[in-house]
Parts: structure tokens; C-alpha cells; sequence
């Protein structure tokens, strides 16, 4: 069951977290940091979780902001999907996108943008099979151990694909983005 995350979230979500992403998990604030922004009339942020009985077995976020340099409507940022190992295979990555994706629909966003460490293909594929596009990449985003971030964009707007010609990470054509 995929519902909206609230404050009493904050301790599970935390522990799975901290599970999953043991080197650079998020803090207890940022998490309140985001749901403050979560609700009333001028949310800009969606976070959801996943419980199968008592437990809650995943959580995802996104962030509404400003237009594009383009022009071309809001963008929205995928903040962060977990879901706990022994649910992985089973679709529970998927419907958490999808919420996020329905979200960004509501905040009225013409572009979805997410990093995803470059060396994490499982990620990769789920994002792939929702549209995303590879357009960048940030070095040594993932502290620590100085990992590379694949930047991946879903644009409702015509796209021409990357950039002929810019540098490649792991056989996958963009640019460097910095900051």
C-alpha cells in the first residue's frame, strides 16, 4: 500500500535508509526539511511510502520548482526511491515512480530530472523504462568514495537526445553538469 509519508515516517524511513545507503544516508532533518514543504497550498515537495503490514518497506520524494532554462514549464527532481532489498524484483520500484511521475503531472511539470549513481544499473533500467534519458553526468557527486552521478531527464516536450559528440559514462552519451 503506497500512502502519503508523514512525521511518524521519519524513524522507519531512517532505518531503511540508513540500510540502503549506509555511506551517505540522509539526516533526521533533511527528511523534516522536505515534509514541511509537503503539504497545504504551497507544497512543492511529495514524499509517499510503501507499507506491507507494519512494515514499511520503501519510500520516494520529489521537489516541484521553478521553469526550466528552457522555458518549458516546471521542473521537478526525483529527491530519492528506496525500496528494502527483499522487495526488489517485485514492481514496488515502479509504483513508487509512477506516484512520483503523477505528482510531478499535478505540480504541472514539464521536466523530470534525477542523479543515479553510475554504477547502479538496476536504477537505471527503472528509469529508462519510464522515459528517462541520459543527458550528464556529475563527478563525484556520492561522497564518499568520489562516485560519479548519472544525470537522467524526462521531458514532456520534444527532445532532440543528447549532444553528438559529448562524453560518454559507462556507454552512455552526455554532458558533464556541474554544481
Amino acid at each position: 500500500m503506497l500512502r502519503e509519508m508523514r512525521w511518524w515516517d521519519i524513524d522507519p524511513v531512517l532505518e531503511l535508509e540508513k540500510a540502503l545507503f549506509p555511506e551517505d544516508a540522509w539526516s533526521r532533518g533533511m527528511f523534516w526539511s522536505e515534509l514541511a514543504h509537503a503539504r497545504g497550498p504551497e507544497a512543492t515537495r511529495r514524499y509517499v511510502v510503501a507499507v506491507q503490514g507494519d512494515r514499511l518497506v520503501g519510500y520516494a520524494g520529489l521537489a516541484a520548482g521553478a521553469g526550466s532554462d528552457s522555458g518549458s514549464g516546471a521542473v521537478a527532481d526525483v529527491q530519492t526511491v528506496a525500496v528494502a532489498r527483499d522487495q526488489w524484483g517485485t514492481g514496488l520500484g515502479a509504483r513508487l515512480m509512477a506516484e512520483l511521475l503523477r505528482a510531478a503531472t499535478s505540480f504541472d511539470c514539464a521536466e523530470i530530472m534525477l542523479e543515479c549513481r553510475v554504477d547502479n544499473v538496476r536504477a537505471q533500467k527503472l528509469y529508462e523504462r519510464f522515459g528517462f534519458e541520459a543527458i550528464g553526468f556529475r563527478r563525484g557527486y556520492y561522497q564518499p568514495g568520489n562516485v560519479d552521478a548519472l544525470v537522467m531527464r524526462l521531458s514532456t516536450a520534444p527532445e532532440s537526445g543528447p549532444a553528438a559528440g559529448a562524453p560518454s559514462v559507462n556507454g552512455v552519451q552526455g554532458t558533464e553538469i556541474n554544481g
